[in-house]
């Protein structure tokens, strides 16, 4: 698959150009697709890099690492999701989070230096891309603190409740994807088991329908029960 079948014009970050302004984007920075199988760590903890990375392609997970060595998941990169743009920008920081793919993934690897030296030659197009990268970056505080509140819930019932309400928020849907009981576990960070048996009591006291690749909150048995 060629860097111009991807439809990169229906990404967020070129949101307002045509697809041959993309091109000329793409050639004036330099900007390569990279290919990765799944269950593949694309961008390692503390590493070196001097490059923007976007999905067009498949999904992935930043993993974040502390200071022990113990990883947990952050948030989940679909197709559009910006990512290793710390390091980019600030190459002296060592950034404790790494990303791995769930699916194989397509990456366009923008060189930050081409960006700034480079992109501002096209004009227009330079100007729409720095635009739509400062409301990635502002999109992206903000799944930091839906993390942090989604933390800070007392009890697992509460974290998922929450969870699904941020997520029915994103997908504009009562019906809301969720990924697999091991990966959703992951990124509620609890043991798989507590989740398990949390999700049956819910669907038992009919607050939660589940499908194989969906849950759907009853708001109003919710309301009901606290």
């Amino acid at each position: 698959m060629g860097i111009y079948d991807l439809d990169l014009q229906e990404l967020p970050l070129f949101d307002g150009l045509k697809a041959e302004e993309v091109d000329q984007f793409i050639q004036a920075t330099d900007a390569k697709v990279k290919r990765y199988g799944r269950e593949t760590r694309i961008l390692k903890t503390y590493e070196k890099n001097d490059k923007i990375g976007i999905i067009a392609e498949g999904t992935a997970l930043v993993i974040a690492e502390d200071r022990l060595g113990n990883e947990s998941v952050g948030h989940r990169l679909e197709r559009g999701a910006i990512f290793g743009s710390t390091t980019a920008i600030l190459p002296g920081y060592s950034n404790p989070t790494a990303v791995d793919t769930v699916t194989d993934v397509l990456v366009l690897w923008v060189p930050y230096m081409n960006l700034i030296v480079a992109g501002p030659k096209r004009g227009r197009i330079h100007g729409i891309v720095m635009r739509n990268l400062l409301i990635a970056f502002c999109r992206k505080n903000v799944l930091m603190m839906q993390k942090l509140e989604l933390l800070s819930q007392k009890t697992l019932r509460e974290r998922l409740i929450l969870y699904l309400l941020q997520k029915r928020g994103c997908q504009q849907s009562d019906c809301v994807k969720v990924p697999g009981r091991v990966q959703l576990a992951k990124e509620l960070e609890c043991n798989r088991s507590a989740l398990t048996r949390e999700i049956g009591l819910m669907k038992d006291e009919g607050l939660l329908s589940c499908g194989p690749d969906w849950m759907r909150l009853d708001e109003e048995k919710l309301r009901e029960a606290r």
